[in-house]
């Protein structure tokens, strides 16, 4: 089973995928949002190249655990690529995951530039590891 994880926003896409083990997240890349069409294509592009068969969308969540305005655009991205992707979709708290990131990297002493091209990936990496270290319990 291989699983694939998204950070949405609205100008990108942070992308990470397990290994074939579904025990390691790796850091994928950051698509560049263009249209719904075009973000369809390029998933279905890495769905099929990689054999994902599971899809972790992390949802932003206000820290009380409602779902805001940013949650629902993403929950509708998600419904979205449900109708046209044929892969589980699964649900996942992302809430921090790219102050984390941002975090990790400047304890890395990465500059400024390279980080902001990088957070997506990084918290998209986040979220899936985040998703198979509790189903690994």
């Amino acid at each position: 089973m291989r699983y694939m994880g998204l950070d949405v926003g609205d100008r990108t896409i942070g992308v990470a995928v397990s290994d074939l083990l579904g025990l390691t997240a790796q850091s994928l890349k950051t698509i560049k949002r263009a249209s719904l069409d075009k973000d369809l294509e390029e998933l279905k592009s890495i769905i099929e190249e990689k054999s994902v068969t599971v899809l972790v969308i992390g949802i932003p969540k206000n820290m009380n655990g409602s779902i805001g305005s940013q949650g629902e655009k993403v929950i509708g991205f998600s419904n979205y690529l449900k109708k046209r992707l044929k892969v589980e979709i699964v649900h996942w708290d992302e809430r921090l995951t790219s102050k984390f990131a941002d975090n990790l990297m400047l304890e890395g002493d990465v500059k400024r530039k390279k980080r902001k091209e990088k957070i997506d990936m990084m918290a998209a990496q986040n979220i899936l590891q985040s998703y198979m270290d509790s189903k690994n319990i």
